[in-house]
Order: structure tokens, then sequence, then C-alpha cells
């Protein structure tokens, strides 16, 4: 597969060539409001320039969309990109405040949970904690996460996944799941190749 891979200041220059692009696309719709201005129908005239004010503001929507979708691209390229989840199945048996990733022994992320985004997490939610580039080969993957148990002791689960990055994205997916036997909360890992 033949992949154009741009450098990241060739992004900040295709952003600055956009911005430019739409400061031309909003002076020449300055220029046109006051020219119509002067004119004799101005009901009508405001009509239309809303009309075009409305294309031109979906057309920016777009280009700004295509451009992050490009940039998103470009600076994690599928044959590299590892995506890292969380989500909760209940939340009755560990109250979760923090979470720390590390691939490779090396720190890669840390996330602390508000009460509004750990009640989202327990009602169904799942949260892309991490997103980066692993070359190809054997990896590890260590999370920690650090809560509440049901009796309100502070305690941490801890859990370590090996797997194995080829030239398709890995998403991984850390379930904190509830185990009625034991009344204590267990991680459980999924993992998708896409």
């Amino acid at each position: 597969m033949n992949m154009n891979i741009y450098s990241p200041s060739v992004v900040t220059r295709m952003n600055k060539a956009l911005l430019i692009a739409v400061s031309i696309l909003v002076l020449s719709l300055a220029f046109s409001v006051k020219s119509y201005g002067s004119g004799f129908e101005s009901s009508a005239i405001n009509g239309t320039l809303s009309t075009e004010l409305e294309d031109i503001k979906k057309q920016v929507l777009k280009l700004n969309r295509d451009l992050f979708i490009l940039e998103e691209d470009l600076l994690f390229p599928a044959s590299t990109q590892v995506a890292v989840f969380v989500s909760v199945d209940i939340g009755r048996f560990f109250k979760v405040d923090s979470v720390e990733l590390k691939i490779n022994d090396k720190d890669v992320a840390g996330f602390l949970y508000t009460e509004r985004q750990r009640k989202a997490l327990e009602q169904g939610g799942i949260q892309r904690v991490y997103l980066g580039n692993l070359k190809e080969g054997k990896h590890q993957l260590t999370a920690i996460f650090t809560g509440m148990d049901s009796e309100g002791r502070t305690t941490q689960r801890a859990i370590t996944h090996q797997f194995e990055k080829d030239d398709d994205v890995v998403m991984i997916e850390l379930k904190i799941e509830d185990n009625e036997s034991n009344y204590r909360a267990s991680i459980n890992v999924e993992e998708w190749v896409l």
C-alpha cells in the first residue's frame, strides 16, 4: 500500500493554509456586505447574504473535519496505531478514582476521574485513555487502577497484558468488572485487531 507520510511541520503548514483560506473567504464576504449595503433592496440582499454565509460556514466545517481526519491519519497511521480504552461493568465493588498506563515500562497515560465521569463509566460509557504509535513486535501493557472498595477503603487493582503489534490497528479495552463470588472487582482485557 502506497501511503504519503507528512511530517508535523507539513501538517502545521496545512493548518496555516486552511486559516488563510478561511480568512480570505470571510474578508470577501465582508466586502460583499459593504457593497450590498449601499444598494436599494436591503432585505433581499440580507437574505442572500445569510444563505451565502451559511454555505461558507458549512464549507469551513467540512474543511476542518477533513483536516482533522488527515492530521489524525498522518500522526497516528494505522500501521503503528495502538488505542487503550477503559470501561466499568457496574462499579459496586470498586469505584475508580484514577488509572495509570505503562507500555514497555514507560508511563504513557494517566487520568483522574471526576464523580460525573465515574458515573458515566458505570452507566455503560467507554473512555479512550491512550492513543499512540508503537513499532511492530511484542509489547507489554500495565494498567494500575486506584479507587475505593465497597467498604470505602482505598485500594489498587493492576493488570499486565502482553500483546503483539503488527501492521494493523490494535485496540485494547480494560474492563473493570464486579465479581459476585468474592465481592471484589477484577480487571479483564479484551483486545481487538482491526
